[in-house]
């Protein structure tokens, strides 16, 4: 294969990395009108809000549902009472024709019942009557900011029985993210996986929230990937913004690998849609 043949061909395995991804979003206000600039029938993800709790996520799934678009939410552990109120959760998206939940542990400190782990929801989920084409776990490719690696793995092995796929943290750096699904699957783990990638915005944004989620090693990527004179110049020739064109381009190889078994995309928009779906688009003609 020549180089250019090379180029054309991880052109087209990036193209179709874009083609549907997932696209995150929030239950805040913006919420309605931010899904206004998604193709019709998108696939959108809807967090759980610390501020809000779950009847946010809940209400804006069912509009999202109504309005066409495949739906997931985030079912967080933590800020689920008891199996009566999962229950009812599950009741109600069953009802709006939802059939994929993401089930996260939950950034609450103290779960609000009795739920602690993710793993503890998925076993109760596993008793209920309602079933789901779809369940998500997280994955941490960067390892969790109060959660050592080896408690990590042996919770992912306990999930995935459970689970149909694995859905990331954001991530700047493809080498990274590949020598964790390399990790994973040596362990014996072998469900399809969603790769988190953040969106297009402002870097001072994208700096803010990545720390406030915990993927320092990824702020400081994104700083040294061509020192600190190329990320001045990254900044200033980017007019201010983080598009992830090289994240992309280094994961579009490996997007047919059977090993790696990536299934698509997870794009933390952060409520950022119309500049996230321009380049989407952009990057597809």
């Amino acid at each position: 294969m020549t180089t250019s043949q090379r180029s054309s061909a991880a052109a087209g395995t990036a193209a179709a990395l874009l083609e549907s991804p997932r696209f995150e979003l929030m239950p805040f206000d913006s919420f309605d009108d931010e899904i206004e600039h998604l193709p019709d029938g998108a696939t959108i993800t809807i967090t759980a809000s610390p501020q809000l709790e779950l009847g946010a996520t809940i209400d804006a799934a069912e509009r999202a549902a109504e309005r066409g678009y495949e739906v997931v939410p985030h079912v967080s552990a933590r800020y689920v009472r008891d199996s009566e109120h999962l229950a009812e959760i599950c009741e109600r998206l069953k009802a709006a024709g939802i059939e994929d939940l993401f089930v996260p542990g939950g950034d609450r400190e103290e779960p609000i019942g009795e739920f602690a782990s993710a793993y503890d929801m998925l076993v109760a989920l596993d008793d209920l009557e309602y079933e789901f084409e779809e369940i998500g776990i997280t994955g941490y490719p960067e390892g969790h900011e109060f959660i050592d690696d080896e408690t990590l793995a042996e919770a992912m092995k306990e999930k995935a029985p459970y689970a149909t796929y694995i859905a990331t943290q954001l991530c700047y750096d493809p080498d990274t993210i590949l020598e964790w699904i390399e990790t994973v699957r040596d362990r014996g783990v072998d469900l399809p996986i969603e790769v988190g990638i953040p969106g297009v915005m402002k870097y001072e944004k994208l700096l803010s929230i990545s720390q406030k989620v915990g993927v320092g090693d990824s702020v400081r990527f994104l700083k040294k990937t061509t020192g600190l004179v190329g990320f001045v110049k990254q900044f200033i020739g980017s007019r201010g913004r983080y598009r992830p064109d090289e994240l992309v381009d280094g994961l579009a190889p490996y997007a047919d690998d059977p090993t790696c078994n990536i299934r698509g995309l997870h794009v933390y928009t952060f409520n950022q849609v119309p500049d996230t779906e321009e380049w989407r688009t952009g990057r597809l003609q």
